[in-house]
């Protein structure tokens, strides 16, 4: 982030695009399986709060995609690290 970056509000996309993406970097780097569910939950509702600004507006198109895909790696995490079913498997349901 450059200086002007941060000195903006805290209403700034910058700003609010980085605290989404904080704390979907510190999910990625936790290596406490204890603490790392508690960071996915920090992440998500993050991600969400920042969804429903950006519902409100027609802009952000290249961070609405960075979400996509942190809400997939999210999902991964979930699955492969926290063993939470595959919801989008034929087969979770079993």
């Amino acid at each position: 982030m450059t200086t002007s970056e941060f000195s903006r509000s805290d209403s700034s996309p910058s700003l609010r695009y980085s605290e989404w993406s904080l704390k979907y970097r510190e999910v990625r780097l936790e290596a406490d399986p204890k603490k790392l569910a508690q960071r996915v939950t920090e992440a998500e509702t993050a991600i969400f709060g920042r969804l429903q600004q950006l519902s409100r507006t027609q802009d952000g198109h290249a961070e609405r995609q960075a979400i996509e895909d942190a809400i997939r790696a999210l999902r991964v995490i979930k699955r492969d690290r926290l063993n939470f079913p595959d919801w989008e498997s034929p087969m979770s349901g079993c």
